[in-house]
């Protein structure tokens, strides 16, 4: 059996005695990021910590770096230039005072550069939100997010403030234009913590106006123990997008599906584990792991760990119109079963992954696919490669692995296969020039002849990796050094290899495809062991004092969502604010409502079992904002209401009625389509005032965001509260 800690042996991480109050545990560096590890004081009830390099001067670290893990503290360090950093730790007591007798300084650590070869990085610099020295874009935008504050969690795109994390990514999708985003995930984000999901077969969508829409987004993990947990990932239309430094664990789906017309993404570094098992034979780990199609291109894959996934990447469909690049290096597909990845109609390069224990099959070609396949290291891969309809896709089974379509080619160079067992197979063209699997070249820039031809298709491969304007550079390691590489300090998956560890045993694991059951179990009931941020609770929420509810478990049903407020609007999982109990269907095929400052594409549909209750502890006023072009009609505790009420908006989808306090309901009068609910009131921190004492200078905005320069009477938003001008 292997252990699985074995990065440990090569860390250059420091575990350090301190004659200081602050001990220091563990100091060590990462791509562009470092981290420290250090025992509480009992004196101290928050930190504040502090980088540099050699030749620099400190700065101090965001204070959602710096984390309470309950016997411990660790503050991590992202967005570095390759060199060498050291920390210094400032213990904070209660009363805000620095104990300067405790501050620690650590021993140095080395930041090393990512490695950004690839397609992605092509003709193409700066990914995502960060510069490819390892900085932030000097314009960039940091928000930080946790599983308490997945819901509540702004940002400021173009002016225009945005609430929730699938909001947010709803919002960047480049009309408020593309400015870069950095999100950081810290802890654990759950399916149940989201504000909603834009991708009902996923779940979070980031999805550009238009195909390859520059969006600028990194999506990244602090420390070692970020994880998403309960869905996945829908990408479509963007160009310039970063995933790097999480996990993804049951997921629904795909946990990444880049998903048409998508350009220059980089996935890398990802903890990729099983997902909710499909309807189908071959769903029962999930239905896919990182899959692209759609005249997606210039993509790279690269150092992520694949956990006994089982279809770990399909590339391409049969309706791209290409040409297609993408690249797969460094990734440990670790007991994974097939697909690594399984390529239609694309041209990929896949080299230095680390093949290990593969049950089924490692690269496939189909569909004229052209694959160059480098200096991979294949542990007991029975069949390291296979071409659709000929060679070992039919040995034995003349159905084949691939469905009967077309073949592509391989071109396979420097490769190492170890331990062999008794079904390996791999025949080259040299070895049989029609059932072969790969072509076998002597020489990395040796071209494929245009005789070699795929038995079904006749498809030809296309030798994009000898062209000086079409290929990177790339130097690859040595094929025997992959497996130290991958599994090591420096190696796929998130930062020391994240905080989940398992041990599988080659013996029985190598050839054995079905589901690990204990390996799911562990992966279902994972937990971090974040307690929060310093100075907050429950991973980053912070304490607030003034909370009417003292059971924060049980709250009062009367009370609304104290992650949203009364604003309800609706998504693909359904209602955005558990504070309405809503029963009925919802659609995204109604049009667009901009409202509240946000474009609404979902909606509930007003039909004959549509419910939506509530209960009042006191008089309210009730806003309903319908379809783009319809006018008011509800029913309203069973009168129908087909008039604006006492709304004074100009549009004429809104209607505003007065409710008092008690048990409400509204259901389908005419047919409608209902996009957005809330309730404002003098429990909803509204402020009644005359017109004049209205403050002049600051900016009055009504409801939908845009700003009011003279307001009538009317309900408006100043300086974050509620007003009603009379």
């Amino acid at each position: 059996m292997r252990l699985r800690n074995l990065w440990m042996a090569m860390a250059l991480a420091v575990s350090l005695p301190s004659v200081a109050a602050v001990t220091v545990k563990e100091v060590g560096g990462w791509f562009e990021s470092g981290y420290v590890t250090f025992e509480k004081l009992s004196t101290a009830s928050t930190y504040a910590v502090y980088y540099k390099s050699t030749t620099g001067d400190y700065l101090k670290l965001d204070s959602e770096l710096v984390r309470d893990y309950g016997t411990y503290g660790r503050a991590d360090v992202l967005g570095i230039t390759a060199g060498t950093y050291q920390f210094k730790i400032v213990p904070i007591d209660a009363a805000g005072n620095e104990l300067t007798a405790d501050i620690t300084e650590t021993a140095t650590f080395e930041a090393k550069a990512h490695d950004r070869t690839g397609f992605a990085h092509h003709n193409y610099s700066g990914i995502g939100a960060y510069q490819d020295n390892g900085q932030l874009k000097p314009d960039a935008q940091v928000i930080y997010v946790t599983g308490k504050t997945a819901k509540t969690v702004t940002a400021t795109l173009n002016g225009t403030t945005f609430t929730g994390l699938q909001a947010i990514f709803a919002a960047a999708n480049g009309k408020y234009g593309n400015r870069p985003l950095c999100v950081r995930i810290v802890g654990t984000i759950k399916e149940a913590d989201m504000d909603g999901f834009d991708s009902s077969e996923e779940g979070l969508q980031i999805k550009g106006r238009g195909s390859y829409e520059e969006m600028n987004i990194t999506l990244e993990g602090v420390g070692n123990d970020a994880t998403i947990h309960g869905f996945g990932f829908l990408i479509r239309n963007v160009k310039s997008l970063e995933l790097r430094n999480f996990a993804i664990m049951n997921c629904w789906d795909d946990a990444v599906s880049i998903d048409t017309d998508n350009s220059h993404c980089w996935i890398h570094h990802l903890d990729l584990f099983y997902g909710s098992a499909g309807s189908a034979a071959d769903q029962a780990k999930g239905d896919g792991t990182v899959d692209m199609k759609g005249d997606s291109q210039y993509l790279t894959i690269s150092y992520n760990h694949f956990w006994d996934s089982g279809k770990s990447s399909l590339c391409g469909m049969k309706s791209e119109s290409g040409p297609n690049y993408i690249t797969y290096h460094h990734n440990w597909f670790d007991h994974s079963d097939s697909r690594h990845p399984r390529v239609r109609t694309m041209s990929v390069h896949v080299y230095n992954n680390y093949f290990d224990g593969v049950a089924k099959y490692g690269v496939g070609a189909t569909t004229g696919a052209s694959v160059f396949v480098e200096s991979n290291y294949f542990r007991n891969c029975s069949k390291p490669m296979m071409i659709s309809q000929q060679g070992s896709d039919i040995a034995g089974d003349p159905k084949g692995t691939f469905s009967g379509e077309n073949g592509g080619i391989i071109k396979s160079y420097a490769n190492v296969f170890a331990e062999k067992g008794s079904s390996f197979r791999y025949v080259t063209y040299q070895q049989n020039s029609t059932e072969f699997d790969a072509y076998e070249a002597t020489t990395r820039d040796e071209q494929v002849p245009a005789s070699v031809v795929a038995k079904k298709g006749g498809g030809k491969y296309d030798n994009f990796d000898t062209s000086s304007t079409l290929m990177y550079a790339c130097t690859p390691d040595a094929a025997a050094d992959v497996p130290s590489i991958v599994t090591g300090q420096y190696g796929a998956g998130r930062m020391q290899h994240g905080d989940f560890q398992w041990t599988f045993n080659n013996a029985t694991d190598d050839a054995d495809y079905s589901v690990n059951s204990a390996l799911k179990s562990a992966v279902v009931g994972y937990t971090s062991s974040l307690v929060g941020i310093f100075g907050s609770t429950g991973g980053g929420d912070p304490v607030d004092p003034t909370d009417p509810d003292p059971d924060p478990e049980n709250p009062d049903p009367s009370e609304p969502d104290p992650a949203s407020g009364y604003a309800c609007w609706f998504t693909s999982a359904g209602a955005s604010n558990s504070f309405y109990s809503v029963t009925g269907n919802v659609s995204n095929s109604k049009g667009t409502v901009n409202w509240a400052g946000k474009d609404h594409t979902y909606c509930l549909k007003m039909e004959s079992s549509t419910s939506v209750s509530f209960t009042l502890t006191a008089p309210m006023r009730l806003t309903l904002v319908f379809g783009p072009t319809e006018t008011p009609s509800i029913k309203v505790d069973g009168t129908k209401k087909t008039d604006k009420g006492v709304s004074t908006y100009s549009e004429a989808n809104v209607a505003v009625y007065e409710l008092a306090a008690g048990a409400h309901q509204l259901t389908k009068a005419d047919t409608r389509n209902l996009f957005y609910i809330d309730l404002e009131g003098e429990s909803s921190a509204i402020q009644r005032v005359d017109a004049s004492a209205v403050d002049a200078n600051a900016p009055i905005y009504d409801l939908t965001g845009r700003i009011v320069r003279n307001p009538g009477r009317g309900i408006y938003i100043q300086a974050g509260r509620k007003i009603v001008i009379e």
